[in-house]
């Protein structure tokens, strides 16, 4: 695990300086604190920071061939990298290292730019070929890791992390403006563009080639492509998901450095720490993250698993203050807007486990590839149901509408359901049947009242890169939402997973994402992905063998976080006041009466709009990080309880 960077300048005249090469590098050290190395020749930077986690004493970068002509920066795992090595040595390749680094240059050399076609794993490299004086980059299938770039007439940058490319002094960091209706509605951006014009992002799966010319060519080298094989038994989909999980757990613990897991105590985590501990025989450590207030923490079912397979626990319990304390360091190293809270928890659970290992496995990437969300089920009944209901009068149904709308005889909780519902959505578009209904705060409706009506005008609609996603998809309905989240929602999930875990300086590793596992995992049909509105039946059945059935039966938490409370009373002055401040309103990117409004509402308790003031803030320490240099806001002082559960039998 690494961090990279790196600078081409089209003028072969303009030699890129060390003190700058290093500059950039030293942006992203926290990814790399055990090793640095550099390249330079002329006109071409490259650079990491290391990580040492496999082959701690011969694995050094800048990585290259047997001639000197191949050149790597590397950041990821690759898990088939000894298979590899075989192969590549029958062909008379020689190694100087045990390296999963140096499988990729001579892979390289053997395949050429095919030669990601053969890598099972994460990863972002960068490579300079000088023998034909190109630059070939490559992400992994899923985005596991980043790769951000900056490409003008002059030059080529390209890192870890976009500070790197901040630290160039040609970059002059400047918002992306027209970013900000997809920001307001899902948090995140789903293309290639960044919060930061000029700055883009590799797209997953994805290889990019630079000729020395500065001609840059983009091609797609993998896609998830579901298959219809044809309906098999249950028990052949149950098994065999097993059978690949289990290989892909057990590639995973591949390590020269202590190994633990992020243990949620729900399903996706659990999994995962059970297979772990069946392959180790030492104790696995496992690292949880909760909150004073108990009805928003799920240190219990965390225990209860730990417990039961007998791992070295370790917990961690966030409070109010240190949570909107660390806020400002969480969003410099995410390089933007932290879209869900739980990264500021992840932030802190990261911390705590650096303390005892330098790799953990996480559970991420199970819900998207096995319908783990509720929305997926509700979306396939709205749309059932919505093709029966619209052979009623345009009229009648809008009257019906307008009825359960204004209806005040059920709980609230039965009312928020029937939100979700095609009788109080637009069955006829996607825009308002999924997206506002599960995943948008700023419906684009509702960002006329808030957002510059410039602005809103001259930007493209907050959905077009996920209806993009969703319409290019030619498979069945569940498969086509799942499809779209793994192209979109994933690919920001992924993103703070590494940031976070980066910030500590340990390596995060997704097995719920090997490749083979998840395009097996899309063949599955949808009629046994889910039973009512519950999804993962397939994982469940899988792994009941391995876990409590109080686990395996529990509700689906979602990684919650007291936000609702929180931002109230005292936390909600300080927040009005920030979104309140001249310095704040006077960039015009917000109404001022929208905003005023908004808050105003929420103090009366009105309408909750908890997630709203929550995106506004983050945009705003966002903007005074990164556009305005509020380096103060990064010094201050995080205080947080940390404590061990010694589960009885796992002690060390």
């Amino acid at each position: 695990m690494c961090g990279i960077c790196g600078v081409i300048n089209f003028d072969r005249n303009q030699c890129v300086k060390r003190g700058l090469l290093e500059t950039m590098n030293q942006q992203i050290a926290h990814r790399g604190p055990d090793d640095s190395g550099l390249y330079l020749s002329e006109n071409i930077g490259l650079a990491m920071r290391r990580l040492s986690v496999v082959d701690l004493l011969t694995g050094h970068q800048p990585m290259t061939n047997e001639d000197g002509t191949l050149w790597l920066v590397y950041n990821g795992e690759i898990y088939n990298h000894k298979e590899l090595r075989e192969l590549l040595e029958g062909r008379g390749h020689q190694f100087r290292s045990r390296s999963d680094t140096e499988t990729i240059v001579h892979l390289y050399e053997e395949y050429g730019s095919n030669c990601v076609n053969h890598l099972r794993g994460m990863f972002s490299f960068a490579l300079w070929d000088a023998s034909r004086h190109c630059f070939f980059a490559a992400r992994d299938r899923f985005g596991i890791k980043p790769f951000y770039y900056c490409h003008t007439s002059e030059r080529f940058l390209f890192g870890s992390e976009i500070k790197s490319l901040l630290a160039h002094p040609s970059m002059r960091p400047e918002l992306n403006r027209a970013c900000l209706p997809e920001y307001l509605a899902f948090g995140y951006l789903s293309g290639a563009e960044t919060f930061f014009a000029g700055v883009r992002k590799l797209a997953p799966g994805c290889t990019l080639e630079l000729n020395e010319t500065g001609r840059l060519r983009i091609q797609r080298y993998w896609t998830l492509s579901p298959t219809n094989e044809g309906m098999r038994s249950r028990d052949y989909y149950v098994q065999t998901y097993r059978g690949l999980l289990e290989d892909s757990v057990r590639s995973h613990l591949m390590s020269d450095v202590p190994i633990g897991v992020f243990l949620s105590g729900g399903l996706d985590s659990s999994s995962i720490a059970a297979m772990a501990t069946k392959n180790r025989r030492s104790p696995l450590d496992t690292f949880s993250v909760g909150y004073e207030e108990s009805s928003y923490s799920e240190l219990h079912y965390a225990r209860v698993v730990a417990e039961h397979l007998g791992t070295a626990h370790h917990e961690i319990r966030v409070k109010r203050r240190d949570f909107f304390d660390s806020l400002p360091s969480v969003i410099w190293h995410e390089d933007e807007p932290a879209v869900w809270p739980s990264s500021v928890a992840l932030y802190h659970v990261a911390k705590l486990a650096r303390k005892y290992v330098k790799v953990v496995l996480t559970g991420e990437g199970s819900d998207e590839t096995l319908a783990g969300y509720t929305r997926y089920p509700m979306t396939l009944w709205n749309a059932r149901l919505h093709r029966i209901y619209r052979l009623l009068p345009a009229g009648l149904r809008n009257a019906i509408c307008e009825w359960f709308r204004d209806i005040r005889w059920t709980n609230p909780r039965v009312q928020r359901t029937l939100k979700h519902t095609f009788l109080l959505r637009d069955g006829d578009s996607w825009q308002s049947l999924y997206f506002d209904n599960f995943l948008s705060v700023f419906s684009e409706a509702e960002q006329e009242n808030i957002l510059n009506d410039e602005l809103r005008s001259s930007s493209p609609t907050p959905y077009q890169n996920s209806l993009t996603h969703l319409e290019e998809s030619s498979s069945d309905l569940m498969r086509r939402l799942l499809y779209t989240d793994i192209k979109t929602y994933l690919v920001e999930l992924l993103m703070r997973q590494d940031s976070m875990s980066m910030a500590a300086s340990i390596e995060s590793r997704v097995p719920f994402l090997d490749h083979v596992l998840v395009e097996f995992a899309t063949s599955i049909p949808g009629s046994l992905q889910t039973r009512g509105l519950s999804g993962k039946q397939i994982l469940k059945s899988a792994v009941e063998d391995l876990l409590p059935k109080s686990i395996l039966r529990r509700r689906k938490m979602g990684f919650p976080t007291p936000l609702q409370v929180w931002i109230a009373g005292p936390e909600l002055d300080r927040i009005e006041r920030l979104l309140l401040e001249p310095r704040s309103l006077t960039r015009g990117l917000f109404k001022e009466a929208g905003v005023r409004t908004l808050l105003a509402q929420h103090r009366a308790r009105a309408t909750d709009h908890t997630d709203r003031i929550w995106r506004l803030l983050n945009l705003e320490i966002w903007h005074r990080v990164f556009m305005e240099g509020d380096r103060p806001m990064l010094d201050r002082a995080t205080m947080y309880s940390v404590g061990s559960v010694s589960i009885e039998g796992a002690a060390r």
